[in-house]
C-alpha cells in the first residue's frame, strides 16, 4: 500500500470518527475520508497562470484534498507540464478549502486493501513518481499549508522548496496508527523534517502543529490565517527578481551538493558550476546591471 497513510491524529481514540468524516462514513477506516461522486467539485487538480507564476491546487475540498490514485496522476501531469515552461518563475502548491492534504482517500484505501503485493508495489511507485516529480521540478515550488496536512499530505509539503503555514495548520505522520508505514514520503519528510524529530513522529504518530513544524525548520515561514497568502505572495516575489537560470540552477545545486562531504572532487565540481554561471549570458548580464547600477534584463522581460 502505498504511504499516503490514514489521516488519524495521535490523540483521537481508535474508535472515534475521523476528523471530517460522518461515524456512518469513516468507521470502518478511522482517519480515512471518502471520496465525492463523479463530476463533483470539476477538476481534481487546478492551475492558475499569471505571469511567470502558476498556482496549483488540489481541489477536493469535500475530502480535505484527499489522496488516491486520480489525483496523483493528475499532479503528475501538471508538474512535468510546469517544469517544461522555461518562463515560469515560480509555482504555489495548495489545498482548497479548510485543509493542504489530509491523507489517503477511503474509497482508495478500499480498493487497496485487496491489492496484491505487486499491485501496492505499482500503487506506490506512482506515488514515488509524484513525489519525485515535484521534487525535481526545476522551477521552485512554493508550499502554502493550512489545516490538516496528514500522512501523505506531509510528504508533498516535504517536496516543497520552501514552506509557507499558517498558525492553525496541523501535521501527522499518522501511518503507523493503522500498522503501516511512511515508506515513500520518507526520503523527503526525513530530510526537511530532520532524522531527529523523524525519528519521533514517524513512531509515535502523534500529532504536532504549525509552531512545532517551524521549530524544527520543516515551516520556513509561520503567519497566522488572515496572512497566508500574504506571506506567500512576498516568498513569490522574492523569487521573480532573481536571474531565473541562476534561481533553477541554485535549485538544483542544493539538492546535488547536501549530505556530500567536503572533498576535493567536490570542491572542484563547485569551481565548475560557479565558473560556468559566471561565464553564461545570464552571469553576465546580472553583474553588469550590478555595476551599472540598472536592472538586469530579465526584469524587463
Amino acid at each position: 500500500m502505498a504511504s499516503t497513510g490514514p489521516t488519524i491524529p495521535s490523540n483521537v481514540p481508535s474508535d472515534a470518527p475521523a476528523i471530517g468524516v460522518s461515524a456512518t462514513a469513516g468507521a470502518s477506516a478511522p482517519g480515512a475520508v471518502s471520496t465525492p461522486s463523479s463530476g463533483e467539485g470539476g477538476s481534481l487538480v487546478e492551475v492558475e497562470r499569471v505571469g511567470p507564476v502558476a498556482r496549483v491546487w488540489l481541489n477536493r475540498p469535500d475530502v480535505r484534498n484527499a489522496f488516491n490514485d486520480d489525483v496523483i496522476a493528475a499532479l503528475t501531469a501538471t508538474f512535468e507540464a510546469l517544469g517544461a515552461e522555461s518562463d515560469l518563475r515560480a509555482i504555489v502548491l495548495g489545498g482548497r478549502g479548510k485543509a493542504f492534504c489530509a491523507g489517503a482517500d477511503l474509497a482508495w484505501m478500499r480498493r487497496m486493501a485487496g491489492y496484491s503485493w505487486d499491485e501496492n508495489r505499482a500503487d506506490a511507485e506512482q506515488l514515488a513518481a509524484m513525489l519525485w516529480t515535484i521534487y525535481a521540478c526545476p522551477v521552485p515550488v512554493v508550499g502554502r499549508v493550512h489545516g490538516d496536512c496528514y500522512a501523505g499530505g506531509v510528504g508533498l509539503a516535504a517536496v516543497c522548496d520552501v514552506l509557507v503555514a499558517s498558525d492553525a495548520a496541523t501535521f501527522c505522520l499518522s501511518e503507523a496508527r493503522l500498522g503501516l508505514l511512511p515508506a515513500t514520503i520518507s526520503p523527503y519528510v526525513i530530510r526537511a523534517l530532520g532524522e531527529q524529530a523523524s525519528r519521533r513522529y514517524f513512531v509515535t504518530a502523534e500529532r504536532f502543529g504549525a509552531a512545532e513544524a517551524h521549530r524544527l525548520g520543516f515551516v520556513h515561514e509561520l503567519t497566522s490565517v488572515d496572512e497566508l497568502d500574504a506571506a506567500v505572495d512576498q516568498v513569490v516575489a522574492a523569487l521573480v527578481v532573481n536571474g531565473p537560470a541562476a534561481t533553477r540552477t541554485c535549485k538544483r545545486l542544493v539538492q546535488e551538493i547536501a549530505g556530500q562531504p567536503i572533498a576535493a572532487a567536490l570542491r572542484a565540481d563547485t569551481a565548475r558550476r560557479i565558473a560556468d554561471v559566471r561565464a553564461s549570458a545570464e552571469g553576465r548580464e546580472g553583474v553588469q546591471a550590478f555595476l551599472g547600477k540598472r536592472r538586469p534584463a530579465w526584469l524587463n522581460e
